[in-house]
């Protein structure tokens, strides 16, 4: 019985701005793929060709990561090596990538890492921030439900937030982390991290808000925003947040929902308390 031929699948971390930090050992595994799948073909062959690397390049990207998982798992059980990138940062950490690794899990291969840049990472480092533990959210949902539930999350959370910013959504995200946390809460707002123009903005919510509202945003941004305090709960002074919020037009319920999410209190205990003093 022949044994079974095992590849390797290689997740590539790639600068995430400036080509300067690009290590050795990516132009390496780079170099020695068989196949280097990216997440954008075009920014890929950049890269390669400022690392004088000629492997071929093939696409893996939301669109056609299903079709192409299944493709990758059958080069690596061919023996091929398979190297993977995507725009910048690195692969499954809010990229694709995931659907990969569980191929080459499923075709018995060796996954294996060169690490390298992360605006999660940097962000944190210089926000001034405590990093000792927090919590990485991505892009914020788009709306709805999800939208508001990640966002009372994160008003409670007691440790270090980073998140995602798109140019296109940052003063709503900026907007609705304010109104769930509260103006108060202390952020750091860092936009196109190692690049010509890289910008670290320190303040509240509520005034990143004003200060990123002035002009349409460009670049990329990374937010991070202090952990909550536990404090003693002052149900008066949330029931008359809830009152001022709905003379201002908000259902009871939202009210409610948001107050209750910045002062880190029960919803259930504050609905009551409202209700209490209505009669």
């Amino acid at each position: 019985m022949l044994a079974r031929v095992s590849g390797k699948l290689i997740l590539c971390a790639t600068p995430i701005g400036n080509l300067g930090d690009t290590s050795a050992r990516l132009q390496e595994a780079l170099a020695a793929a068989d196949l280097v799948y990216a997440e954008d073909t075009r920014r890929a062959a950049k890269l390669l060709r400022a690392l004088d690397v000629r492997t071929p390049v093939r696409s893996y990207f939301v669109g056609n990561e299903q079709d192409r998982a299944r493709e990758l798992g059958g080069r690596l059980s061919e023996g091929q090596t398979v190297a993977l990138v995507t725009d910048a940062g690195m692969p499954s950490i809010a990229d694709p990538g995931l659907s990969a690794v569980r191929a080459a899990i499923g075709a018995g291969a060796e996954v294996t890492v060169v690490p390298g840049p992360s605006a999660v990472t940097a962000a944190l480092a210089v926000s001034g921030l405590p990093a000792e533990r927090f919590v990485f959210e991505g892009f914020l949902p788009r709306k709805g439900r999800e939208r508001r539930n990640r966002l009372e999350a994160i008003a409670s959370e007691m440790r270090t937030t980073v998140l995602f910013g798109a140019k296109s959504r940052l003063v709503r995200d900026l907007t609705d982390l304010r109104d769930y946390l509260g103006p108060d809460r202390e952020t750091v707002v860092t936009r196109e991290l190692t690049k010509a123009f890289e910008e670290v903005w320190r303040g509240s919510l509520g005034e990143a808000v004003d200060a990123w509202s002035g002009e349409a945003p460009r670049g990329e941004f990374t937010i991070v925003i202090a952990g909550a305090t536990r404090e003693t709960p002052d149900f008066e002074h949330a029931v008359s947040e809830v009152g001022a919020a709905i003379s201002a037009g908000d259902s009871m319920t939202d009210a409610v929902r948001r107050v209750s999410a910045q002062l880190g209190l029960s919803r259930r205990e504050l609905y009551e308390a409202v209700l209490r003093s209505q009669k």
